[in-house]
Formats: structure tokens, C-alpha cells, sequence
């Protein structure tokens, strides 16, 4: 690891008890906190997590003053469910309806600044099991008490069923040698996937949004190239607990991360984005072909109904 790496870890690394919600408060004088959490059929889990940020950090501390849940197509009661929790909710077709929208996690938060209002936004995955108000507070706390910082990642434990520590197979087996090999300034970060992770809008606007799995991938190497390694930040708020992938779905994921790193090592394009992956059948393996990810939305600064709303 390089000697600034080591640095950072001890100058940009941070427990979530670093950041009381109480302390963080009175540290946020004029800055609004939006969270949002993209949901696709997460009616299972978005509730408890919309309640829990409402009764922990709106209620009982004045910390989150928007939080939205952008449905991305959910076909089960995940807009009902979060709404009846006390979420504003708001379909991603609705978001900038003369751009149609396609499929993607990325497409959704990339939407969000357009119906979101506060000076930092909050991404939360909404299929976090035994969530804590910690996911939140903790990650927005940095940006509220150090005007320096502009992007912080929770880190966090991932079990897989009752291994401790063994999640986050894509993290492992692409993008952190992705990372290590041609960006070692994030070499790092111990969840550079993760879903949770807070970020000034002022520097969101201003990065492209990969549309779908490579999201994460591509704001953080934008980030850092944008603003530098000692603005960005990352925060340990414990164990993330949530719903795993298949096999099929990780390979999926893989191909489109490592489709968006290698737009960014040299802004070409693959020859063939496409992944063929293979299942048993009653008569052998059949292949199935899944186009990978390669669109991009542009820095929304660059999006006229964008910065005529802010303009006002």
C-alpha cells in the first residue's frame, strides 16, 4: 500500500461513534441532508429502514430533512410500504420524463438530484436487514464537520449466511484488484461497492453516472480524480446484513464494473458488451446472453431543467 494511502487511512477513517447524530446536528448549521434509497420491489425491508431514519433522525434529532424513495419499477408494495413508513415517493419514470429511462441502479440515483433538494444527499440500499440509523449518521457526519471532506463510504462487516466476512465477492475478486492495479490511491477503501455513502451535492452534479451496477465504481474514481484523495472519507458503522446475489446476478454485476473501469483507463469501448453465462438444463448447458451496462447520464450540471430548478 502507498505511504499516502497509509495516511489517509488514519486521517479519513472514522468510527460511526465519531459522529454522534446530536453532535453532528448542531454542527449543521444552514446544510440540508436528503436521503434516498432506489428500491426495486423492496417491500420486505423499506419499511423498517424509512422508520428507522424518521423516528431516529428526524424526530428524535432534527438530522435528515428529505428523505426520498425513488421506485425504480417495483411490481410488489415496496412505493405503499415506504410511504406508509413516512418516505416522499417518486417514480423514477416521473424524474425528467422527457429523457425515457432505462433499467439501472445508477439510472435511479442519477434521477434523485433532480427531485432532492439538500446540499448532501445520503444513498441507502433498501435491502438492508437490522438496519441502523448508524448507516446514515454516521457517513453525513463528516461532511457536516469537516467542510474539507466531500465523499465518505460507510465500511462495514458482510456475512455470507454464517461465514463472517465473506460478502462482497465482487469487491473482492474485481474491483478491489481493479482498484489496487490502476488506481492504488483507492486501494484503501474497504468497501468500494458499498451502497451507503454520503456525498456533497456540489460534487455530484458535476460527475457522470455509469446507469447501472458500476455506479459505485465510477463515482468514486471520478471523485478522486475530481477532488482528490484527502476529500474523501470512509466511515465503519458495523455489519451490513442484506439479500445476496446469485452466482449468475455476481457475474453480471462483474462484467459491468469491469466494463466502467476500463471506460475510465481508457474512454473506449468494449468490442462486444456482452456477458454469455451458462445453465443446466434437462439436456446439458444452455447459454443465456446479458448485454453489459455502457451508457453513461452526464454530469447533471450539464441537464437544463437541472440547473434551471437551482437557478431559482
Amino acid at each position: 500500500m502507498l505511504e499516502e494511502v497509509e495516511r489517509w487511512l488514519t486521517r479519513r477513517s472514522w468510527s460511526a461513534a465519531d459522529h454522534p447524530p446530536a453532535s453532528v446536528r448542531a454542527a449543521a448549521t444552514g446544510t440540508g441532508v436528503s436521503v434516498v434509497l432506489p428500491a426495486l420491489n423492496e417491500a420486505a425491508t423499506v419499511g423498517d429502514i424509512v422508520a428507522t431514519i424518521r423516528r431516529e433522525l428526524m424526530e428524535r434529532v432534527p438530522l435528515v430533512d428529505e428523505l426520498v424513495v425513488i421506485d425504480s419499477g417495483s411490481t410488489d408494495a415496496t412505493a405503499e410500504v415506504a410511504r406508509r413508513a413516512g418516505a416522499r415517493v417518486v417514480h423514477r419514470d416521473a424524474i425528467l420524463p422527457r429523457l425515457p429511462a432505462v433499467p439501472g441502479k445508477g439510472e435511479v440515483l442519477w434521477r434523485s438530484l433532480l427531485v432532492t433538494s439538500g446540499d448532501i444527499l445520503c444513498f441507502i440500499d433498501a435491502d438492508l436487514k437490522d438496519f441502523s440509523a448508524d448507516f446514515v449518521s454516521g457517513i453525513v457526519g463528516p461532511l457536516l464537520a469537516r467542510p474539507e471532506v466531500q465523499f465518505v463510504k460507510a465500511m462495514y462487516d458482510r456475512p455470507l449466511g454464517e461465514l463472517p466476512g465473506q460478502g462482497g465477492r465482487v469487491t473482492e475478486l474485481v474491483a478491489r484488484p481493479l482498484l489496487n492495479l490502476h488506481w492504488p490511491l483507492l486501494a484503501g477503501f474497504v468497501q468500494p461497492l458499498g451502497g451507503e455513502y454520503a456525498v456533497r451535492r456540489s460534487l455530484l452534479e458535476r460527475l457522470p453516472f455509469p446507469v447501472g451496477y458500476g455506479v459505485e465504481l465510477g463515482l468514486l474514481v471520478d471523485a478522486l480524480h475530481t477532488v482528490g484523495l484527502d476529500a474523501l472519507a470512509q466511515v465503519d458503522v458495523g455489519v451490513r446484513v442484506h439479500r445476496h446475489q446469485d452466482g449468475q446476478a455476481l457475474g453480471r454485476m462483474a462484467a459491468a464494473i469491469y466494463r466502467t473501469a476500463q471506460v475510465r483507463l481508457s474512454r473506449g469501448h468494449l468490442v462486444r458488451p456482452a456477458l454469455t453465462q451458462f445453465e443446466r438444463g434437462p439436456d446439458g448447458f444452455v447459454p443465456h446472453t446479458y448485454p453489459v451496462d455502457t451508457q453513461e447520464r452526464p454530469p447533471m450540471c450539464e441537464i437544463e431543467e437541472y440547473v434551471t430548478r437551482h437557478a431559482a
